[in-house]
């Protein structure tokens, strides 16, 4: 049984609250460690060191953060399978899901170690006689991360190696329920040099996170979660006057139009929809057939679904693992009953599936005949649940996403390259797939959806988290004309 502590100023600082949660193995059930909760006090003290820190790191060169961020990367790399096994541990992901997610992290610190390419600023001679403008961007000071349970490692790392790269401090408050890879990942950071005080991890709760929110020393805040708890996030981080990009939940879509390759759609269906467990915001929750597609889509994903291997992340042969908790398994499993009540037809119930042991385990489920107006379709469900929606014509499935209140993720598969085309335009997200289920962005683009996936100006990572992580400012300058100056230039005096 292991105590997870915070880490401040270099140093693992135990917990003085005596407010304690339970972590588990969801694959077990077992509780495998004891996390300390930070009071307001400790999150005090936590800003108090990021903020001095700052002061001596914002005048840090380019190159020597640059060379921290190589040396931070490369000890991540190492390191890859010991974070992946925390993450299997704690989270339940299977290893290849485990590892998937390191790599997309290495993707993100390797664009921070661009940073002195995306920091370069502009220069305007002569802008009027003996006049110069130019600009440059500048660090915000003390940062805050707060992170989701299902990318523990992943998420971290798309806030703060741009943070520090660009002169800032950070704060890492990871989810209660996995928090030892993101301890861990921090312990890294340290061992690559950087100064005590530049990257802080307080683990916490509710009180930790108002009191990110509220201090006048925090000036940005990045969030991933919830849409309920992202909207409670910016409008609470910016009444304080904090800079925050807030990432809530959604609802993705995948249309199916007739053309579109019906195998090469189902397998995309099946790993998108329960691929880590369905515990992803760029999972496909619903699928939208169009014409008559149909009935041979959900007949190729049922086929596939019992070939789907469910078990314990750290067997070798295991494709989805447990769900996070007890109590979100069973609010999962809930919306199949729901399903079915609402007269949506259970083509494969997750429920029947039985698991040895006392793990969080649930079945993967297809449920057909899904209309808008039912709680599978309305809610992020965020489990192994796949809905299917049919609809006469493209336009009615573009028309549903454009309707839908989330919008971060979209995808169609079809062979119509103009139909493709025009879907890229149309859809209502920030992120779209083209025959590609999961369009998550590579590390030198960002990450984030539109409507009530996104909450603030910028969105996650890549040149977008630069530019959300530093401030402009414009400097014009005027200098004597060189003929008139006290010092010899070699130019003719004037009498």
């Amino acid at each position: 049984m292991q105590q997870i502590s915070h880490l401040i100023d270099g140093q693992t600082v135990a917990g003085k609250s005596g407010n304690t949660t339970a972590v588990y193995n969801p694959a077990t059930g077992e509780q495998t460690g004891t996390l300390d909760l930070a009071s307001v006090e400790e999150v005090d003290h936590a800003v108090a060191s990021s903020k001095k820190a700052f002061e001596d790191w914002q005048t840090v060169s380019v190159a020597q953060r640059t060379k921290l961020l190589y040396n931070f990367r490369n000890l991540v790399e190492a390191n890859a399978e010991e974070i992946a096994r925390r993450l299997t541990a704690e989270h339940g992901k299977v290893n290849s899901d485990a590892q998937g997610e390191v790599a997309r992290g290495l993707e993100n610190i390797e664009f921070s170690c661009g940073v002195s390419e995306a920091l370069k600023g502009t220069y305007t001679e002569h802008a009027s006689t003996g006049v110069d403008v130019y600009s440059v961007r500048q660090p915000l000071g003390v940062c805050a991360g707060i992170t989701p349970f299902n990318f523990p490692a992943m998420v971290p790392l798309w806030m703060f190696p741009n943070a520090v790269a660009c002169g800032n401090t950070f704060i890492l408050k990871p989810s209660e329920r996995d928090p030892s890879a993101p301890r861990f990942i921090v312990e890294l950071a340290q061992e690559a040099g950087f100064p005590p005080g530049v990257v802080n991890l307080i683990n916490g709760d509710k009180v930790a996170v108002d009191r990110l929110l509220e201090h006048s020393d925090v000036k940005a805040i990045s969030f991933v979660g919830s849409t309920p708890i992202a909207k409670y996030v910016y409008a609470t981080g910016a009444a304080h006057g904090k800079r925050v990009q807030a990432l809530g939940g959604a609802k993705n879509h995948m249309i199916v139009l007739p053309d579109a390759d019906i195998d090469l759609a189902a397998d995309a269906a099946v790993s998108a929809a329960y691929g880590s467990a369905g515990e992803r915001c760029m999972a496909i929750s619903v699928v939208v057939a169009v014409g008559d597609v149909a009935d041979d889509l959900v007949a190729a994903i049922k086929k596939r679904i019992p070939n789907l291997n469910i078990g314990p992340g750290d067997n070798p042969d295991s494709e989805m693992g447990p769900l996070i908790t007890e109590e979100h398994r069973d609010r999962v499993a809930g919306y199949i009953e729901t399903g079915s009540t609402e007269g949506a037809q259970v083509v494969v119930d997750g429920r029947e599936q039985q698991f040895d042991g006392d793990g969080f385990f649930l079945g993967a489920s297809l449920i057909d005949d899904v209309t808008t107006d039912m709680t599978v379709y309305r809610d992020e469900i965020f489990g192994p649940v796949l809905s299917v929606v049919r609809v006469d014509t493209y336009a009615e499935g573009v028309k549903m996403i454009s309707d839908n209140g989330f919008g971060n993720g979209a995808a169609i598969f079809t062979r119509d390259g103009g139909a493709a085309r025009q879907f890229q335009q149309d859809a209502d997200a920030g992120m779209v797939g083209i025959n590609v289920p999961i369009p998550v962005p590579v590390g030198y683009h960002s990450f984030g959806g539109w409507k009530d996936s996104l909450f603030g100006d910028t969105t996650m990572y890549g040149p977008e988290g630069l530019r959300f992580y530093t401030r402009p400012k414009v400097v014009t300058s005027r200098w004597p004309d060189p003929a008139t100056s006290t010092v010899n230039l070699g130019f003719p005096q004037n009498d």
